[in-house]
Parts: structure tokens; C-alpha cells; sequence
């Protein structure tokens, strides 16, 4: 059964923090991995989880930056993974199966934003190869360890960025169209909504169920490629150089309010024979008309069409080579 994109009434909401939705959840034996757990929001979603008693792993493209980063945290492990090097996807997962039986919990928490024109070594675009490619072969290739589980959720990042491109089927690395940074993200951002309502649909009848996550505008250094001119246009500050907090109105989030839809979809019971649904807020988001409207917490069709996410799915697995084995 497919879950509805409608609201459920969590009890939790925008000010929500990660450590506030995790509370009283046990994770004590749950193994868990996170993409990008050493910065911004995902140094917080591997400190929500580790606080419930989690196995934290964090694969890690600069382990020098990762290991000061978790440094506290001594206990989460940190193993070297690229996800423009599928080789070295592969040798992680490799790794992950030889070391454990399942896994619980895989949040796919790492990104890129508006870059410039980059192609990893097959000449695919850096921000659809990061931030999709990267993860599907991921989550593809621990897909046994997922299943083993028998009740394991796979949470991706997606944005509301995702309304500005749609996955161009025909052309999804911009070589035979102009390159724009943000329209790269868009489509970037809407695969990742997609990618969960596949998997979602291919793994619920094997107790892998799926989420997309938008986290909220949150300063991070997801903003590095961004010159002053679009930092002033997505107003992180104000005038006076100031952070904005206002969850509520300008979906402006500390990176604690940040992560908790992320930790919310992963381990809250509300959730359970749920999957493939878009949220926001630590909520079901609600869905949204098919306009060009800028409304962020909701949901356009688009981005949850099912026919679309078979396809994306299709084009992944020509894309990186790999598929899921019956376990």
C-alpha cells in the first residue's frame, strides 16, 4: 500500500528539534548510517542517533575533517567514501557487509549545492552524480544488510529546491543544454524525492521502507558555492549580517531544528507501514497544486510521481551499473 501525502498530526512542528523527536526512542543494537555526519545537519542527526544508543557510521570524503568534527563522539566510526568515486562506494559497502549483518537506519544526508559545472571521471554532472547517483548506488549496493533488518527505513535529503528542475530524462548532465547551477540542484533535488517513492515501492514487501526529507534553510556550509549576491537573495541574514532563526515563517532553522524531520522520519512509530512520502516540519507534508508557486512546506505531484520514480529508477541502474540482488 502506498501511503497518502497527507499530514498525520505528529504533535511536533517547525521549532522541533532533533533531540526533542528522539526522545524516549530506544536504538540501543540499531546500526545506522549517515552520509555527510560530520557537518551542519548531519553532524546533528548522528548526534540525535547516538544518543538513543545507536551504531553510528559515518562514510567521509575528508576523514581529517570528519575525525575533528566527531571528536567528541569517539565512538561513531568513520570510514574514507566518495560519492563522485563510485569505486569507492562500492569498497564502503563492501566494507559495511563484511563488518555487519544489517542496517537499520541509512540517511542519505550529504549534498551539494548550485555548483559550478563539474563532472566526475564518467563525465556525469557533479550535483545529480552527488547527491543521487552516489546514494542510489549506496543504499543499492546495502541492500542486504537493509533487509536483514526486517524493518529498516532509508531517509533522503531532498529541498523544496526541487521546484526549481525536473529530472530532464533525455539529458540529465546538461550536454545538450546550457548549465545552470540552480536548475542542476532542482533536478538533483527532485531525484532525491523520487528516489525514495521507488524504493519505497520496491523494498516495503521486504520491510524497507522510505522517506524524502526538506530540512529547512539552514547556514551550513552547503553555501560555499554561493556568491554574496545569491547568499543575499535566499536571506540567511539580515541586514546587519545576523543569522535568521524563524522557523515558522521564513523556514529559517538552526541546524538542531534542521535535522529532525530527518531523525523523525528514521525512527519515529508514527511512521511505521509508512514510507514514500514527502516531509516536512516532522510531518507528512500536504500536497500542493501543480503551479509554479514558491510554497515550501508542501509537496507538487511531481515530485512524488510514482511513473516518474520507476523511470529515474530505470535510468540509475544504466546509469551506475548496478542493481538490487534478491537477498
Amino acid at each position: 500500500m502506498t501511503t497518502t501525502q497527507t499530514p498525520i498530526g505528529s504533535g511536533f512542528g517547525a521549532t522541533s528539534t532533533a533531540a526533542e523527536v528522539i526522545q524516549g526512542i530506544d536504538l540501543t543494537d540499531k546500526t545506522i548510517v549517515v552520509t555527510g555526519g560530520y557537518s551542519g545537519i548531519g553532524l546533528e542527526t548522528v548526534r540525535a542517533f547516538r544518543s538513543a544508543g545507536a551504531r553510528v557510521i559515518v562514510p567521509a570524503r575528508d576523514i581529517n575533517k570528519a575525525k575533528a568534527a566527531l571528536a567528541e563522539m569517539p565512538d561513531v566510526l568513520i570510514e574514507f567514501m566518495d560519492l563522485l568515486q563510485p569505486a569507492s562506494i562500492d569498497a564502503f559497502a563492501d566494507r559495511f557487509l563484511r563488518q555487519f549483518n544489517k542496517l537499520h537506519i541509512l540517511v542519505n544526508n550529504a549534498g551539494v549545492m548550485a555548483a559550478p559545472l563539474v563532472r566526475d571521471e564518467r563525465g556525469y554532472e557533479s550535483q545529480f552524480a552527488a547527491n543521487h547517483l552516489g546514494h542510489f548506488q549506496l543504499a543499492v549496493r546495502l541492500w542486504p544488510a537493509l533487509v536483514r533488518a526486517e524493518e529498516a527505513r532509508v531517509v533522503a535529503l531532498s529541498s523544496y529546491g526541487y521546484i526549481r528542475g525536473e529530472v530532464n530524462f533525455e539529458d540529465p548532465h546538461f550536454e545538450h543544454r546550457d548549465y545552470h547551477p540552480w536548475v542542476a540542484y532542482g533536478q538533483a533535488k527532485s531525484a532525491n524525492a523520487l528516489f525514495a517513492v521507488a524504493l519505497d515501492s520496491i523494498g516495503q514487501s521486504q520491510g524497507v521502507r522510505a522517506f524524502s526529507v526538506h530540512p529547512g534553510g539552514i547556514a551550513t556550509d552547503l553555501q560555499r558555492h554561493l556568491s554574496q549576491t545569491e547568499l543575499d537573495a535566499v536571506k540567511l541574514f539580515d541586514e546587519n549580517g545576523k543569522l535568521i532563526i524563524d522557523p515558522e515563517g521564513a523556514d529559517r532553522k538552526t541546524p538542531q531544528q534542521g535535522a529532525a524531520t530527518s531523525v523523525w522520519c528514521a525512527t519515529s512509530p508514527q511512521l511505521e507501514g509508512m514510507g514514500g512520502v514527502y516531509c516536512v516540519n516532522c510531518e507528512i507534508a500536504p500536497l500542493l497544486p501543480n503551479d509554479e508557486s514558491m510554497e515550501r512546506f508542501g509537496v507538487r505531484p511531481r515530485a512524488i510521481d510514482p511513473v516518474a520514480a520507476g523511470r529515474l529508477w530505470q535510468l540509475s541502474e544504466q546509469l551506475t551499473g548496478t542493481k538490487i540482488m534478491p537477498v
